[in-house]
Formats: C-alpha cells, sequence, structure tokens
C-alpha cells in the first residue's frame, strides 16, 4: 500500500478545500479543509479500500491528520492482522 492509494481515497472523500495533489505526505489534512464529518466518510471509504477496520484507539484526530500518518494506521493494522 503506498501514498499514492491513500491519497487517491482522500481525494475522493476528504472533501478538501484544496487538491490533496498539492499537498506533502505529512501536510495536515484539516488544515487543508478535512472537516470532522469527511473524516468519518474518509475512514469508512479507507476501511473498504483497504480492507482494515480501525479500532476505537485509533479513532482521533492523528490518524487521519495526513497522508502519511494514515498510512502508517494502514500499514500497522494490516501487520496486526497478519501477526
Amino acid at each position: 500500500m503506498t501514498a499514492d492509494q491513500v491519497r487517491e481515497v482522500v481525494a475522493t472523500y476528504g472533501r478538501l478545500a484544496i487538491d490533496v495533489a498539492t499537498l506533502s505526505d505529512d501536510d495536515d489534512l484539516y488544515r487543508a479543509g478535512l472537516t470532522s464529518h469527511a473524516s468519518v466518510n474518509l475512514m469508512l471509504a479507507l476501511e473498504d479500500a483497504f480492507d482494515v477496520e480501525f479500532p476505537e484507539r485509533l479513532l482521533r484526530r492523528q490518524t487521519f491528520e495526513s497522508v502519511s500518518a494514515i498510512r502508517d494506521a494502514i500499514q500497522q493494522l494490516h501487520a496486526e492482522s497478519n501477526a
């Protein structure tokens, strides 16, 4: 799973005020216009796209704050499910 795959989902479901392609992997998605409501839609789309389920411990702002944070969380969930 790559940052580009995460970006595609963010671009479709994040409803950002600016183009996600103009952001670095570490830029704050909330500063770019991600709202609480959009973050829920984004989380559901990420779960579908990457076949994961975000546990309660990851349901916090920091998990969805940037493309790299999202990628890291999904990689962690995949590693835990394969352990």
